[in-house]
């Protein structure tokens, strides 16, 4: 039953991380401290990564939301170039068609910026790199549904044993 607060808790900041533990607690049915000893718990079992705002990003200056896929090797070197790039805003392995591995969802301001992004890949990296294709998306136009956690459909956790 706790664990299923902590959830619940969990769906409800997503909804609006701006709420205060007052309204929360009206929400979830506890007291406030207890939301905020839930919040911190949250925090500290890393439910949350991070506190943050999803911008319009086409409103700060970027056009194109790409998903990259590749046939690659992994290397140290790689996953540590992954990591420290800021137009990288989620990279993982897997398994997928034609032999891809992985995956690098990046945001760039034009194509230039995503040429050169892929450039720098394709430089930096030719002997791990055996395939490269992407998905272009504009965030200017066309977008269907942008981005959001607000209406995350709810999974029933497992019972802790």
């Amino acid at each position: 039953m706790a664990e299923q607060k902590l959830i619940y808790l969990l769906y409800e900041l997503m909804k609006d991380s701006k709420r205060s533990d007052r309204e929360l607690a009206k929400a979830i049915g506890v007291s406030q401290p207890t939301i905020t000893r839930m919040r911190k718990n949250l925090e500290n079992l890393e439910y949350i990564r991070e506190y943050t705002v999803i911008p319009a990003l086409e409103k700060i200056g970027f056009e194109i939301l790409a998903l990259n896929f590749l046939s690659a090797n992994l290397t140290p070197e790689f996953n540590d170039w992954i990591s420290k790039n800021p137009k990288i805003i989620f990279a993982s392995t897997g398994e997928g068609a034609e032999g891809n591995t992985l995956l690098l969802a990046s945001i760039h301001k034009d194509f230039t910026d995503f040429s050169e992004f892929i450039s720098e890949i394709r430089k930096l990296f030719a002997s791990n790199v055996q395939s490269l294709k992407s998905f272009l998306s504009s965030l200017k136009v066309d977008v269907v549904k942008p981005f959001s956690l607000r209406n995350l459909e709810r999974i029933q956790p497992k019972p802790s044993k």
